[in-house]
């Protein structure tokens, strides 16, 4: 197969419920280039990668499994830097001009999705992230719900927008993959907005307004099942860590509103104090 224009950031464990409905809406993309899936299985203890291994490639979709035998590298570097290593492995992976995500408990229901958003970042060179609207499926209710967790935006979007917090559902999102991700992000507890805000750089972000993904709500999800106060701190530490980390290469914009996030005062901050040093001596 020739190089992959599109990677699909394929994370999974223990979604055998979920895995089959996953992997097929991503086999049934319809593009005019080639894709890899590079699964990244972090040792589930059910059926999940014998049923994506019970798949074959299509002609313009190449399935990458990444070898981790319990006991290898991959497995000693895991057991020293946690969940999120998972996350970055695959990405470090990932050979395409694009980078898609999927979980293996969500799905697309689109065939073009790919298509769309591939031909917007091949046409809009000043965008660096390309998402769109997705469907909530409650598990619990077996119905389709509300979106109550991320809020409205407008089609245009930048690092200042991205800075007051994630809006993005993890499989609506298609970024270009000219980033690495620092070894600071194995810290993060927030690994998909802690991603966005690494790739976003000085691009855009648009948002396609059509519904091609459904992203569920369900007792095993790692994030939704936490209580309200170990969410809040979650996202302070990972605020935290962006603004420690990515401080330098940001607006002073978005800096200011990281700094806000965190409850640092305008009037402690290195970039107020450099505006008042150049009005009293320029």
């Amino acid at each position: 197969m020739s190089e992959p224009l599109v990677s699909v950031r394929f994370m999974v464990y223990n979604n055998e419920p979920y895995i089959r409905e996953a992997i097929e809406s991503i086999l049934m993309q319809q593009t005019n280039f080639k894709v890899e899936i590079v699964v990244g299985d972090d040792f589930s203890t059910d059926n999940t990668l014998d049923i994506i291994k019970s798949y074959c490639d299509t002609e313009n979709i190449h399935i990458n499994i990444l070898d981790r035998p319990i006991g290898g590298d991959y497995w000693k570097v895991r057991q020293k830097l946690g969940r999120l290593y998972n996350f970055k492995n695959i990405v470090d992976n990932c050979q395409g001009k694009y980078i898609a995500l999927c979980d293996g408990d969500d799905y697309w229901t689109d065939p073009l999705k790919l298509q769309k958003q591939v031909d917007f970042l091949e046409g809009n060179l000043e965008y660096n992230i390309c998402f769109h609207s997705v469907k909530l499926f409650d598990e619990d209710s077996r119905t389709f719900v509300k979106d109550s967790i991320t809020r409205k935006v407008d089609l245009t979007t930048t690092v200042v927008n991205l800075a007051k917090g994630n809006y993005m559902h993890t499989p609506s999102v298609v970024l270009r993959n000219n980033f690495r991700i620092p070894q600071w992000f194995n810290k993060v507890t927030i690994g998909d907005w802690a991603l966005y805000m690494i790739a976003i750089k000085e691009g855009k972000i648009k948002k396609i307004e059509e519904e091609m993904a459904v992203y569920r709500l369900h007792n095993a999800s790692i994030w939704s099942n936490k209580s309200i106060e170990i969410r809040k701190k979650h996202t302070q530490e990972t605020v935290r860590l962006i603004y420690r980390n990515l401080k330098k290469n940001l607006s002073s914009s978005a800096i200011q509103i990281l700094q806000s996030r965190l409850g640092i005062s305008k009037f402690n901050s290195k970039i107020f104090l450099k505006k008042v040093y150049r009005k009293l001596f320029k």
